[in-house]
Formats: C-alpha cells, structure tokens, sequence
C-alpha cells in the first residue's frame, strides 16, 4: 500500500486520497506551474496509523456523537478533546515512518519544510475548510516532521471543524492527508483572486499583498496592498497601498498573467496563495476555487473587508464624511465612514453597524465596535463609494460582508453561534451585557442570571440628540430626556424581571463629549481619554448629568425594583463619596432596596475597598480591559511607531499565526493561513502565554494576581464579585481564572455566553474533581 507520493505525480483526481490541498498543488507541480517541491502523506498512512491505535472505530463513534452535539458548546468540547487525544497519540506505524522519512530525505536531510493539513474534501467548489486544520512552516528535522504530521492529524477534530462539517452535512468518517513541502523565504506574499470575490466579475483580477519579514514595515499588519487589474488588456484598475507599495508593475503583472494560467487550466476562478523569494522567483503555495462569487447577485456581497467585531445587524446606509456630520445619523442606521477615531465614538454607539473605508483589526473603530457589541467590517476600500445613502444592508461582522437586505431580517439581529440548548447548571453566576435596550428580548431568553453591565452611553447619547448636556439644560430639557430614558430602561428591566439589571452611570470621554453639538464650547482637549475627565470623578467634578441619570433611574424602578446601580472608573475616596451624597440626595437615594456597585478598574481599589464598602457599596465589578491597561501600563493596541515585535521558537499564537510563531523568512502582517504560507488577511490579535510578554494581555501574571486580589478581599469582605470584559468574548477560556479566584459572578456579550457558560461548567467540574482527589 502507497502511503507517501511525490506531489508532481498526484492530479485533482487523486483528492479522496492526497485531499483537496494536496490534489490542486500537485495538479499544479505536475502542469509545470511553479511549486516548492514536496510529497504527500496520503489517507491511508492516517488510516493505518488509527488502525494501529486500535482508536478508528472509537474515532468515529465520537465524531458522530459530536455531529449531533454541535447546540451543546460543553459536550462538543468534550468530544473534541476526546478525539485530538486519540488522534495525536495515534503513532505512524514502522511502514509509514519509513515512507515519510525516505521522502523527507530525498528533499535534503537539512531541508526545513512546511507540514501542511490536506483534509479530504476541503477546497472544493462550496466547501473550503479555509483556516480550520493545522499547518506548520519552518519544520526542521525528521522527528519534527513526524511529530508535525500527527498534529495535522489531531486537527481533524477541533470545535469549529465538527460544527463546520455539521452545517454542511459533512456526516461521513473524516479524514487527513498531509502536504510537507520545501519551505521558501518570501520577501512579497499575498493572494490573487482571478475574479473579484466581491462582485464574481470575471474580468478582473485582485491581488492582495503584504511584505516579508526583511522589507515589513511599520504597521503593515494592519492590512495588506490591494491591487485590481483588467485580465484582458492587463490594465491596472485601481491600487490601495497601505503604507509602501509592496508590488511594482512588473512582479504584479507577472502575477496576474501567472494566476490567468491557473484559472484556464482549471476552466474556474481561483483563490490563489503565492510567496515570491529574494531571488524574484514567485511560488504557488495553494489554489482552490473561489467560493465566494455566487451564481446570483441576490446575495452577493456590495463591499467585503476584515470583520473586525462580530454578529449581524440590517440598517439603512448613511455615510458620514467626518464626526461633525454624526447628528444626521439616526438611531439604527449603517454608518458608513472613511476611518474612524475617538471623535466618532458617539455615533458608533448609536449606529446599528460600522463599516469603514480603511484600518484593520486593531483600528479604534474596531476596538469600539467590539466594545460595544456592534457589528463591524473595516478595510472595504470602496464602501463610502460603492454604498449610498438610504439603502438597507446586512453588515455581517463574522464573514466581513455587506450584502444587499434580506426582507426577513429584523431591524437588528444578532446571531449566536450555536443554538440554545439545554443549559448545564453551574454555581458561578453568569450575566449579559448590553448597551441597547431592543437587544433585551433576545438575551433574556438566554440561560442567564440577569444583566451584569447595562451600559448608560447608548440611551444618554440618544437623549441628548447628539449635543452636549449642558446644552440640553441650557434649554431646559431636563424632563425630555427623563422621559427618553425611562423607555429604555424598563424595557430591559421588565424583559429580564425578576432577574438584577445593573445599570452603569455613563462613563464618556472627553473626547466624545467634545464629539457632541456644543461639546467644543463646554469641554477641553484631552490628550489622555482614559487617565482624564470621566467616570466618577466627572460626575462629582459636573453632576448635572448624573441628576438627570439618577432621576431617570428612580423613576424607572417604581415599576422595576432590579435596577440596580454600578457607579464607573472609581479612582478615590473622596469622590466616591461626593457621588453616594449625590445618589442619597436624589430621589434615587430615597428608595428602598438600591443596590449599589462600583467598577475595579483602577487599581487602587484594591487599597480602598475596604473604605467603600464601609461607605455602603454593596458589590464590585471587575472590568479587566481597563484593569489590565492600567497594571500593565499598555494600550489595548500599541500607537508605537516601533515595528511589531518579531517572536520565534515553536509556538507564538499571539502574533495571530496560527499553530506557529513568527520565524526567518515570514512575511510580517501575515496569518497563517489554510496553507501554512503567509498570507496578507490579517487576523485579531490572539492571545497566549507568549504574546503576553510583548503586548496586551489579560492573561499577564501582574493582571491576574491583581484580579484574584480584589476577588478575595470582595469575600472577606463578604460582597459579591463579578468580572466583564473583551478576552470573555475572545477567549471564553478565561472563566477558569474566574472560577479558580472565587469571583461570584461573569458578565458576557450576548454572543459569547453559551461558550463562556460551558467554559464556566467545564472549570467547575475540574476545581470539584481536584478538591475531591
């Protein structure tokens, strides 16, 4: 039996053998395109390394099991941790060692090489698999090699994969062949799309590109050098340089006349990954169809870009020039803008989407839209030109879309990732944040314990029409924006009653405020938003905002005593204080039953929470975003003018590569992509043990500490705790820390708290197994 081919002798039928990666490439080899030089470890070298273990029939047991659990985020889990296990202890058995490593040496005994998944049945015309199973550049050695082999086997078996398979009714045994390849240094890679993947218009090319590791510059991760060329006469269409043009006329003409060949040799479009050497030699690296032009326009995406924050949302276009322009956006529509920056923030509060022209993951319009749960796709290039004033649109945050409206979508929509299934019971208290009061329906139905952050911006910017407070009271709309609030607030009470809703004070920046009619006459530059005039101190400093606020909530809970109160960004004593004399003044303070919070996020609360307690607060609100940023003396994203730093050794998540670090030769501001070559498709930034000591992360041994801190002393002092912020909604994995500190309760995006609730359980039922061992 063949258990390892050259590449060059594998054709596009061989797939249900070589998988899809490995038929297109070798279809290419063999055609005389040029591809690193390679072979394939087929199907049946997995098979008979599954067979050996004596794990095929328990294999597929499970991955059944796991098909039909794809509502339940615990036991999906479960079964998948199951099945990498067994996978990747399956040893290649002596006959499959000795094809592998034959082949591996007839490339060169030093060769460093790419070990790269190739599933069965991935990168067909509708079903691509892009970016789900493993792959690993820069594999030096012959035990590296088969060790990286049985990983791309394990990666069979991950959460999104079973689920992916499961939508597309994917039910049969899965299986793995592996392509290992010839590594190749690249100065330039990218992408070239024969028809452009937004529009499916055949006659023109797109090319994406990014530079290697020796010519990145600064800040090229944020987004790749777009390129758009006539097919026919070679012409270049358009080009959106990011920093320094990465492609000349001459290597980007080579590249399209290069993909043109692919694509008549297929007779299809084609999505095709490339890599050019110091040499000036170009590499193919992968090909598939595209599957993103459909055969009809009706759901063809109007703009594509990054999705920067997740979910879906429909609205009517309205495009904005620049954050002067934000009182003619109304409450609901699409904003549609160039760029953003803090200027804007008030405008994104209320917009039911963003959709920027420019930036990538880490521009602060992504950073807020994620923030506040709004959907988002920035880096569309085109959309304030392409999309119009007054025309509904699906923003779809997860796939980076803006399509034309479905007429049975709902003004907003949020899309969860797995259906509500039964919910596990779980001893942490587990709540939802929201921001928009028409999202309150939807989350009450959720397995929660009610709303552990309701955030104050969205219904005091609404109130206020777009101007600045003091204008409001100026002429005399104090009763107005009573009357606006109450609305808002007892739709979220009532949808979740008796359950608590914790409503947060307004927490605005100088800088939105500025944003504002009228802010220019009322507020001062600030250079320093989250050190400067916000949160308590605001209040204390300007109370007339916060005696409106507090009337709107005392009128509120007449009718819907679980309001409660958290008061935000306390920094001392003497302030908190000053608000509780406010709070107790008011006609708030005269009711009966008010709980009152404050948020941990700065660390002096620590010291001082003892003292606030004594002054009557009744919980704390641990908000790790900002608690990190202050430990840790970090922005959520750097302003550096410093290149990212450049990580090696086996694994480096953080920098967003996937499975593998940063090393020699890779193109800087790229991902690790479905072919384990770089690619310009930049990524959030993920986190792990690494990345933590070269930027942002939560996970930091100073931030945690810090955190299991303030949760032991919240207990000593016998208030509950609770704890909210973006890594539970990036990394639901985080609730263990949560769950091991003793902290009473998590407060999650609607999206994240079926994952948060089943990482929640999972942490418990291991602390519990410990304890009792």
């Amino acid at each position: 039996m063949a258990y390892v081919r050259p590449l060059g002798e594998i054709r596009v039928a061989d797939a249900f053998t070589a998988g899809g990666k490995g038929a297109n490439l070798g279809e290419l080899a063999g055609a005389g395109f040029p591809v690193p030089e390679g072979f394939v470890v087929l199907l049946d070298a997995y098979r008979a390394a599954i067979e050996l273990a004596g794990v095929r029939e328990e294999l597929a047991a499970l991955h059944a099991e796991a098909l039909a659990s794809v509502g339940d985020a615990g036991k999906l889990a479960a079964n998948c941790e199951r099945m990498r296990k067994l996978a990747g202890e399956a040893v290649p058995p002596p006959e499959v060692r000795e094809a592998v490593l034959n082949a591996y040496r007839a490339l060169s005994p030093a060769a460093a090489v790419a070990v790269r998944s190739s599933a069965i049945g991935e990168d067909a015309p509708q079903i691509s698999f892009a970016g789900m199973t493993a792959s690993y550049p820069d594999v030096w050695g012959e035990y590296a090699v088969l060790e990286r082999v049985s990983a791309c086997w394990a990666s069979l078996f991950s959460p999104r994969l079973v689920a992916y398979r499961a939508s597309h009714g994917l039910a049969g045994e899965p299986g793995m062949a592996v392509v290992v390849q010839r590594m190749v240094r690249p100065q330039r890679a990218g992408v070239t799309f024969t028809a452009d993947p937004r529009t499916a218009e055949r006659s023109t090319a797109v090319v994406e590109a990014v530079f290697g590791l020796d010519e990145a510059s600064p800040g090229v991760a944020d987004e790749p050098d777009t390129y758009l060329v006539n097919k026919d006469d070679l012409r270049v269409l358009g080009a959106r340089v990011a920093h320094r043009r990465v492609l000349d006329q001459a290597l980007l003409l080579q590249l399209v006349r290069l993909a043109c060949r692919v694509e008549d040799h297929f007779g299809r479009p084609q999505d095709i990954e490339w890599v050019a050497g110091a040499d000036g030699a170009v590499w193919l690296v992968q090909t598939r169809t595209i599957t993103t032009p459909a055969e009809s326009g009706a759901d063809r995406p109007l703009v594509s870009g990054l999705g920067a924050a997740p979910g879906a949302a429909t609205g009517i276009v309205r495009v904005l020039s620049t954050p002067k322009e934000s009182p003619h956006l109304g409450d609901g529509e699409v904003l549609v803008a160039p760029m953003t920056d803090p200027d804007w923030v008030p405008a994104v509060r209320r917009a039911a989407a963003l959709v920027t022209d420019g930036g990538g993951l880490t521009a602060h319009g992504a950073i807020v839209a994620r923030e506040l749960g709004v959907p988002c796709v920035v880096g569309t290039g085109d959309a304030t030109r392409v999309l119009t004033d007054g025309r509904p649109v699906t923003v779809d945050g997860d796939r980076g879309e803006v399509r034309p409206v479905r007429a049975s979508l709902p003004a907003r929509v949020r899309e969860a990732e797995y259906p509500l299934g039964v919910a596990e019971p779980i001893g942490t208290r587990l709540y939802v944040d929201l921001a928009v009061p028409a999202d309150a329906p939807g989350s009450a139905a959720l397995p929660v314990d009610g709303v552990g952050l309701l955030r104050a911006e969205s219904m005091v910017l609404g109130a206020l029409g777009g101007r600045h407070p003091l204008e409001a009271l100026v002429h005399g709309e104090q009763e107005s924006f009573v009357d606006a609030v109450v609305p808002g607030l007892l739709a979220v009470a009532e949808a979740f009653a008796p359950r608590p809703v914790i409503y947060r004070a307004s927490d605005l920046r100088t800088r939105e405020f500025r944003a504002l009619a009228g802010g220019g006459e009322h507020e001062p530059a600030e250079e320093s938003p989250v050190l400067g005039c916000h949160g308590c101190y605001r209040h204390v400093r300007q109370p007339a905002l916060l005696g409106l606020e507090l009337r709107a909530l005392a009128r509120a809970r007449e009718r819907a005593p679980n309001l409660q109160l958290m008061i935000p960004f306390v920094r001392s004593r003497w302030e908190l204080e000053e608000f509780l004399r406010l709070v107790d003044t008011s006609p708030l303070g005269r009711q009966h039953g008010l709980q009152r919070w404050i948020t941990a996020e700065v660390p002096s609360v620590l010291h001082w929470l003892p003292s606030y307690v004594g002054l009557g607060i009744d919980g704390v609100a641990i908000g790790v975003d900002e608690l990190a940023r202050l430990v840790l003396g970090r922005e959520l994203v750097s302003t550096s003018v410093f290149p990212p730093e450049v990580t090696t050794g086996a694994r480096a998540e953080g920098l967003g590569f996937g499975e593998a670090g940063h090393r020699p030769g890779k193109a800087r501001g790229a991902r690790e992509s479905r072919s384990g070559y770089p690619t310009p498709i930049a990524r959030p930034l993920e986190h792990s043990r690494e990345s933590g000591a070269r930027g942002f992360d939560e996970s930091d041994p100073a931030v945690l500490d810090m955190i299991a801190q303030l949760a032991g002393k919240a207990s000593a002092l016998e208030i509950p705790s609770t704890i909210w912020g973006r890594v539970l909604t990036s990394r639901p994995e985080f609730a263990e820390h949560v769950v091991r500190f003793g902290i009473t309760g998590v407060s999650a995006e609607p999206g994240a708290v079926l994952a948060v609730r089943a990482a929640i359980a999972s942490a418990e039922r291991r602390l519990l197994l410990g304890r009792s061992r």
